[in-house]
């Protein structure tokens, strides 16, 4: 396997983890809008820097996309459970 496929598939694993990671926010989201309010703070951060990622992806002259779609799940499910801890 040669380096550049192998970082392609790196890069695909670590998409498909990150979607993992930030599918999570699913349960903190259901705990809020059953009246246990999680915390503000991480879903904000998670917000800001997801946004960060995704803007760096598409934006960079070769555009990067599994850096993109593996960050757009955090923006999406990091507003909703941060509106929701309200």
């Amino acid at each position: 396997m040669t380096n550049q496929r192998f970082i392609s598939i790196l890069g695909w694993v670590a998409t498909f983890t990150a979607v993992c990671m930030y599918v999570s926010y699913l349960e903190q989201i259901n705990l809020n809008l059953s009246g246990q309010k999680g915390g503000i703070l991480q879903p904000l951060a998670t917000v800001v820097n997801c946004s960060l990622w995704v803007a760096y992806g598409l934006f960079k002259q070769k555009r990067d996309l599994p850096v993109a779609l593996a960050n757009s799940p955090g923006v999406i499910l990091g507003l909703i459970t941060f509106f929701t801890a309200f």
